[in-house]
This record gives C-alpha cells, structure tokens and sequence, in this order.
C-alpha cells in the first residue's frame, strides 16, 4: 500500500504517477490490494469488530464475504483510492475463507479466528534460533501446530507512519520459527495450550533500540525532558535510535488490525539516561493504546542483572519499570533469577520468561486461575528501634531461601545514608531487616545494583522485586 505519510515532494511525484497511470486506463491501479497483515493463514482477533481495508479503484465497490457467516458486506472506494469496512468476527474456530470481489477476486484461506498479540522490544525479545538458543533449537523440531501462527515484522524504518509492511502469516513449524522471537513463540505456545484456541503472535523487535524509536515521534519530540535523554543516545550502524523511526514503520501499520495485547521486552538500551525511562515508557504505552483505540494489556519483562560499564544504570531502569505498574493494564515480571551469567546480556533462558508473561495473560486479560503469578513488591516500611520492617504484595504464604541460610542483597542506612549489609528475618508477613551497624534506621535498600541476583523468593518460588525505600541521589559513573 502506499504511505500515508510522504514528504510532499515525494507525495506530489507519486500522486501525478497514480493520476497518469489511471488515466491511461492502467488496471495495475484498478485492483483490489490488500496490506501484508491480511493473507492466508492469518489468525483474527475473536469476538471483534475487526478492521478490514485496502486500496482499489475510486468508486470501486468492493463485496467482501466471510465463510464463518456467509455474509456479504459491501463498502466503495473512496478518491484517495482508500476503502475500510468492519467485520465481526466469531468465537474462536476455523479454518475460514474470506473473499473480496471488485474488479478482481481476492480469497484468502486458512484463517483461524482466536487471540492474537504482538510481541515487540530489543535483542532480548528479539533473539531466536539465530543466536543459536537451545530451548528454541531443542522446540523446532516439534514446533508444528496449526493453532499457532507467527508474522515476522521485518527491520525497517522510516522517518513516517507507513501503512504496510512486508512479511506473511505462516503456521508454525521448524521453517516458520527460524529466526522467530524464541519469548514471543513460547508465550504464544502457551496461551494456545492453556486457551485451546488459535493464536497468532506478531514478531516486532529488533536488538539494541531505545525506547524512543519504538514511541510515536511526537511523544518525544513536544516534551523538553524527553528531548534531552533521547539526544544522550549514539547513533549507531546496527539499529535506529531516532524518535519514532521503528514505530512509523513497525507498529504503525499494524494499528488497524485488532489485537488483544502487546508483551514487551526492552530497556538495557535506555540506560544512557534511565531516570526518565518510567516518564518515556508510559507514554509510549499510552501513545500504542491511542494509536489501536483499545486500553490494550501492556505486560513487560524487567531487564535482568548485567555487569554494566556504569554503576547503578541497570538497577535505575528497573526502578524506572516498577513505577510503570502504576500505570492501568499493565503487569511486569521479575526475572532476577533466570540469569546464568552477569556479563553476558542476553540470558539464554527465554522459556521462563515467556512461561511468567503468559502466566500474567492468563490471569488478568483471560480471567483464568493461575495460582500466584506475581512476584513479591515492595508495599511499605516501618520502623521499630533499631529495625525495619518490610511489608510486601504479592506474598501471601510469605518467603523462603532458594540457597543458603541468609537472605542476600539487603542494605540498610541511617541518616549518614552509608549502606551497610542488612541482617534478615523472615516473618510470614514481613521482613525484619536490621544491622548492629546502624542504630537508627532510615532506608532499606534490596538488590540495588547492576548485578544483584538474590536468593530470597516468595514460597511459590517467585523472585522479590528489586526496590529501595529512598529517592537519594546514586552514583551512575563509570565502574572503576
């Protein structure tokens, strides 16, 4: 399809081309076209009035049947050669037909009707057989499922929002999932599993990206403080870091086209300036719900422990990512645990993580009961002589230790605010935390560095999320 958005030279060439061509009697433009997201294959958003549009000739009418009702809807083509109808779709099933008739005959086959979600982030969302990963190297061979489908949104940019992009539904299968985010597929397996009922999951990441790119242009570019963090960001030969130049041409054209959720997977890019990832963050999720018109479920991975080159930019940003929870829809896992070695910044393990988003999925936008699937928070402290009591969410059995007979990465100041390692007790409904050290007690902090990895978990074996009790200035110079 062509863009919407074209610098108005550009805009002004191709529009006189589609003029010339026309008039020329060129059926080339007379046609039926369909964006990419629309093929066979496809699995569409059940119990929706979902979008349906194209290009084809100026007062073209166009009849588009569905196979699940047999109904025909007509809609005509506008001047801009532009048509958009509603279809309602059933409860999930298929496999369904879909046919268009205008000047010429479009059917798409194979389409199921079920749940469909996005997937999108950096490497680490992003990563798949093609670093060599064993869980998704051991699940290819037995990746063929026809109640699963994949799209794969390839790398582009653009300094527009365009509406298409290249790529097709495929059924996974070994060749489907090469390349494929190992995260997206395994959460995608799991609600299909858990569900029994078709899922498509759409693949839009790409390693190394900030946040800004993957945020509406806008969303930046009228607010001052977001200005200044995004021109901290180096540009590179490998990705975009420009504001909005993934999202004009990897999220945008997906807009129309109805989903039930978007899981996320980002943030060691934005640890240039990480005190105002929670302000870009936010923003971009609401900028993505204004773009779909839909409050969408926004569940994120909080980034894992990493040996970074400057102190305290890893633990700043997920700070950063628990002050997102405030915002409505939106679940974060803790993934502290599922990390084999601190330098290394992309943990291999993707099936856990992807096991603890759909575990969120399952329980707030699907209703079902999954048990505790929420990692221990921080609700508040009080203070008792010489000792702090911590009171958590999410802990309603109370906590265990998954090694050793202390809890680690626990710190405790007084006014000089001079942390020193914390003694811990485990009460079932709070944490005593205290240090001969420090008489009177100020602040608590808990795994607040780059590479805390604590042994300390709630009794359904999920990590306590990283926290701190203060809002003092931290060191975010280079590691010496």
């Amino acid at each position: 399809m062509i863009a919407h958005y074209l610098k108005p030279a550009l805009s002004k060439i191709i529009g006189l081309c589609i003029v010339c061509a026309v008039t020329a009697g060129s059926t080339a433009f007379a046609r039926i076209r369909l964006p990419n997201i629309f093929g066979n294959n496809m699995v569409l958003q059940q119990k929706s009035d979902v979008s349906f549009w194209g290009l084809a000739n100026p007062t073209e009418k166009i009849f588009i049947t569905a196979s699940w009702n047999n109904k025909t809807d007509s809609i005509v083509t506008d001047g801009n050669a532009q048509w958009k109808i509603k279809l309602q779709t059933p409860a999930a099933g298929g496999p369904y037909t879909i046919t268009l008739k205008g000047d010429n005959t479009i059917t798409l086959s194979n389409i199921m009707i079920g749940e469909v979600w996005v997937c999108s982030g950096q490497s680490n969302m992003e990563w798949s057989s093609y670093q060599k990963l064993p869980q998704i190297l051991e699940e290819m061979p037995h990746s063929t499922n026809n109640n699963l489908r994949l799209f794969q949104v390839p790398r582009s940019t653009s300094q527009y929002p365009q509406d298409n992009i290249e790529g097709s539904w495929k059924i996974s299968g070994p060749e489907a999932l090469e390349g494929f985010s190992a995260v997206g597929y395994f959460f995608a397996k799991e609600l299909q599993k858990k569900l029994d009922v078709p899922v498509g999951i759409i693949n839009a990441s790409w390693g190394g990206t900030p946040a800004e790119t993957w945020a509406p242009a806008e969303v930046v570019t009228t607010n001052d403080v977001l200005m200044k963090s995004a021109a901290l960001q180096n540009q590179t030969p490998w990705w975009p870091v420009k504001p909005g130049y993934a999202y004009n041409s990897m999220i945008a054209p997906l807009t129309s086209f109805s989903i039930a959720g978007v899981i996320w997977y980002q943030g060691e890019g934005n640890t240039v300036m990480p005190f105002t990832y929670n302000q870009l963050f936010s923003s971009m999720i609401s900028a993505w719900r204004s773009a779909w018109q839909k409050e969408l479920p926004f569940y994120y991975v909080q980034i894992a422990p990493f040996a970074y080159g400057n102190y305290n930019v890893g633990n700043l940003i997920r700070e950063q990512q628990t002050k997102t929870l405030n915002r409505p829809n939106t679940g974060m896992v803790v993934i502290t645990d599922l990390v084999n070695d601190v330098k290394n910044i992309h943990p291999t393990n993707k099936t856990d993580v992807a096991k603890r988003l759909s575990a969120y999925a399952l329980a707030e936008t699907y209703q079902k009961d999954v048990g505790i699937y929420k990692s221990p928070m921080f609700n508040r402290m009080e203070i008792n002589g010489s000792k702090a009591s911590l009171y958590f969410d999410n802990a309603p059995n109370g906590f265990m230790l998954k090694t050793g007979k202390a809890a680690t990465d626990f710190f405790i100041a007084g006014a000089d605010k001079v942390f020193v390692p914390a003694t811990i007790k485990i009460e079932k409904d709070k944490l005593l935390v205290s240090s001969p050290e420090v008489k009177n007690p100020v602040a608590v902090r808990f795994s607040f560095s780059n590479e805390a990895m604590s042994n300390i978990f709630s009794k359904e074996g999920l990590p306590v999320a990283p926290f701190r009790t203060d809002d003092w200035e931290v060191d975010t110079g280079k590691v010496k």
